[in-house]
């Protein structure tokens, strides 16, 4: 019997890249998001959604993967890890953004966390999936400002912005994720997710203040192949 052939999750963000193809990701927050209300919230997400992020500034390993489990029960979209710490990289999922917050310079968030992971990922089956993260001033000061002691970018100054994401793929980074932090009062401004689109080859990924649709459409206008949005859906108001 010939093995069905599973695309690999990176190479999906590529081809939609490529394709000009719009994904969209659910975050949720093992920390915000009851687990037995985990099956009721899957229920409302938009039907548009393609993948579904599972993370948080804090939190450990154990509601990490209750939460990751009761996920799978309930649906058959991919599950990423977007995790704010080592101990948030479990089993279970599908794939791991493995990310470095380029836009600040707190070592344990460039590269301590990741180091702490490897004895985990060394024996792991998730799909690691390399993530320059950059934070971008949503209007207020967000749980990843708060956690990683970290200032975000300013939005005036989008060629620093550019150039941080630049560095991020001559790194050898293999997505860029735009963040104006959860709850964010304003999204990454349209203007910066053109520019960095435009000078960067790789998928781009943008979440924070995300609140409608219409802000939604707007950043794949610019050029986002991801959307993530999780406040707005947790409060019914997307």
């Amino acid at each position: 019997m010939a093995l069905i052939s599973v695309p690999r999750i990176y190479d999906q963000m590529v081809e939609a890249k490529s394709n000009r193809e719009r994904l969209f990701a659910v975050l949720i927050d093992p920390q915000h998001q009851k687990i037995t209300e985990i099956g009721r919230f899957l229920n409302k997400i938009p039907d548009f959604t393609t993948h579904i992020l599972v993370g948080g500034s804090t939190g450990g390993s154990l509601i990490t993967k209750a939460c990751v489990a009761q996920i799978k029960q309930c649906t058959q979209l991919p599950v990423l890890l977007f995790p704010g710490s080592h101990e948030q990289v479990v089993e279970g999922a599908d794939a791991l953004l493995f990310l470095s917050l380029i836009s600040g310079r707190n070592p344990d968030y460039l590269i301590g966390q990741q180091v702490k992971a490897v004895p985990y990922l060394k024996s792991s089956s998730l799909e690691i999936i390399p993530t320059g993260y950059i934070l971008i001033d949503g209007g207020n000061t967000t749980s990843v400002q708060r956690e990683s002691g970290t200032q975000p970018m300013c939005t005036t100054d989008v060629e620093q912005i550019v150039h941080t994401a630049l560095a991020g793929q001559y790194a050898g980074k293999k997505l860029i994720y735009l963040e104006a932090g959860s709850g964010a009062l304003n999204a990454v401004p349209t203007t910066i997710i053109k520019e960095v689109n435009d000078a960067i080859n790789l998928p781009l990924i943008v979440g924070g203040g995300i609140r409608d649709k219409k802000t939604m459409k707007a950043a794949y206008d610019a050029g986002a192949t991801m959307v993530v949005v999780g406040t707005a859906i947790e409060n019914d108001r997307f």
